[in-house]
């Protein structure tokens, strides 16, 4: 494939680690950097970060591949793993990553996998399962019978709306775009727009990278819902404030990597199989 022979994993959380068993199984060599903390028993020795930038053929980093611009991310160790570390790498061979946006260079051989439409649809999915195992963890009622709202109209929301729906929930989507509107109509699901949105759900779940659940709207709500943010940042509930008016809120980020781990971890070796078959 490419004449890529070997693999260096930098950072990331389970997801990567199944990733990388899963391409050794593959026949590829895989080497880790950043899990000293992880109980998981890994097949190759760990190396040295700059070991593995100049000695693999190409490189895997997480998804996000960095939250701040600075660090890949690492939640497995305490080392920190420079993105600085790639800028030339990433001039020679190529580097898969995450929400490639984060990163603070460009380059023709940075390939982000999670815009490959298989990897998006397949992680909605998982995205969607783990947010209703995290409500059902959370609430003391069950999902059939509850009103649920669901913000935003992307892939995660409607995988959302219709497993809520098949769980007998009573779902309410509230979407900005007025088409999106009519094609969750289409599926049977009451769709309002954002400021039609109501103030009174047993849980709501938002999709939207913006702070629509200020203190104000929070303020608003009725009853005791749980409020789940599945948004990445800037985030769309204030947590701070939905804490102070004795709300329940969590942020629930990554949820692939911590419900469901090991499908998550193939869904991303084949989107990085796809770029190799496809760009490169």
């Amino acid at each position: 494939m490419n004449k890529i022979n070997s693999f260096a994993v930098l950072g990331g959380d389970k997801r990567l680690i199944y990733c990388g068993r899963s391409m050794q199984e593959d026949g590829y060599s895989v080497f880790f950097c950043g899990f000293e903390k992880c109980e998981e028993e890994l097949s190759a020795e760990p190396c040295k970060p700059i070991e593995l930038i100049n000695n693999c053929d190409a490189i895997i980093l997480p998804l996000p591949c960095t939250r701040d611009g600075a660090f890949i991310s690492t939640p497995f160790s305490d080392k920190p793993l420079p993105v600085s570390l790639l800028a030339e790498a990433a001039g020679f061979k190529p580097v898969f990553c995450g929400m490639s946006e984060k990163l603070p260079f460009s380059g023709k051989n940075i390939f982000d996998y999670s815009r490959v439409e298989g990897f998006a649809a397949e992680n909605a999915i998982l995205t969607a399962e783990g947010a209703i195992e995290l409500a059902m963890r959370e609430t003391d009622n069950t999902i059939n019978g509850s009103d649920c709202l669901v913000t935003g109209s992307g892939r995660i929301a409607r995988v959302l709306c219709s497993m809520l729906k098949g769980l007998g929930a009573r779902v309410t989507a509230a979407a900005r775009n007025a088409e999106a509107r009519v094609l969750l109509k289409a599926e049977g699901i009451n769709a309002v727009s954002i400021s039609d949105m109501g103030n009174r759900y047993d849980i709501i779940f938002n999709t939207v990278p913006s702070m629509l659940f200020d203190r104000k709207i929070l303020k608003a709500l009725e009853g005791s819902p749980l409020i789940t943010d599945l948004a990445s940042a800037p985030y769309g509930v204030d947590i701070n404030a939905a804490q102070a008016l004795g709300l329940r809120a969590v942020r629930a980020l990554s949820l692939p990597g911590k419900t469901a781990p090991k499908k998550a971890g193939i869904i991303i070796k084949n989107a990085v199989y796809h770029i190799l078959g496809e760009e490169l």
